[in-house]
């Protein structure tokens, strides 16, 4: 069962009136949005309505126009691409920005918990996608984030590497408490994972949806394609 929003008391991130624009096509409007530590949100929105713009806000990649973005210490980021060094071993990689008299010991942490304690000092060349991911995952939770973000990180995955990433993602998110935003465009992989579901359109945050043991999966699924304006799930599809 998911947990309910009392569970979340300290905010991983606060957003406020959030304006983004180029030039002159306005891409986030007024937007709010708080995340609670250890609460993991799943954004979902057709192409184009401000998902990655965001995601990209709240890392402080991109500057905005208006508004407010509080965020308690820096965030991690998780792409699609894993931007793993090809000259650095993996250790190297994932203690990536890290000063830390252990770093290596950290390193060491960080890869046994994603399934790779074995592998300090390999090469990027030498893993597979899934486990790349897995390196850019203990890369950014080394840093013990207060706010994780997650932009796709597993579209480029196969089907059976996607379903294991997401037990790995879902138990790191449980075990080190960081708030979450996963942007997605798979609604599945959203109900799957999210304790709380949004859904973005014209650049504000139109619907929002919680999974629950008491809702069925199908129920949910078609309200969210409801929401994202697909007529049936077969179009969907």
């Amino acid at each position: 069962m998911s947990r309910q929003p009392s569970a979340f008391h300290k905010s991983a991130v606060v957003v406020s009136n959030l304006r983004r624009a180029y030039g002159d096509r306005i891409v986030i409007d007024r937007l709010n949005l708080r995340i609670g530590e250890g609460e993991f949100v799943a954004l979902l929105g057709e192409s184009g309505c401000g998902k990655t713009t965001l995601l990209r806000a709240l890392a402080g990649l991109d500057p905005i126009q208006g508004g407010s973005v509080e965020v308690p210490g820096r965030p991690a980021v998780v792409f699609q691409e894993h931007r793993l060094l090809p000259w650095d071993t993996l250790w190297r990689n994932v203690t990536l920005g890290l000063r830390a008299a252990d770093a290596r010991e950290r390193a060491a942490a960080a890869l046994g918990e994603v399934g790779l304690g074995d592998r300090l000092d390999d090469w990027p060349r030498n893993l597979s996608g899934g486990q790349a991911q897995r390196v850019a995952l203990a890369r950014a939770l080394v840093q013990e984030p207060k706010l994780l973000l997650l932009d796709e990180p597993f579209a480029a995955l196969d089907a059976l590497t996607r379903i294991r990433m997401h037990g790995l993602v879902k138990d790191l998110v449980a075990r080190h408490h960081p708030g979450a935003l996963l942007v997605t465009h798979d609604v599945d992989e959203a109900i799957r994972l999210a304790d709380r579901i949004l859904v973005m359109r014209k650049g504000v945050i139109a619907d929002e949806h919680r999974p629950s043991a008491e809702k069925d999966a199908s129920v949910l699924r078609a309200d969210l394609l409801r929401a994202l304006g697909v007529g049936s799930e077969r179009e969907a599809a």
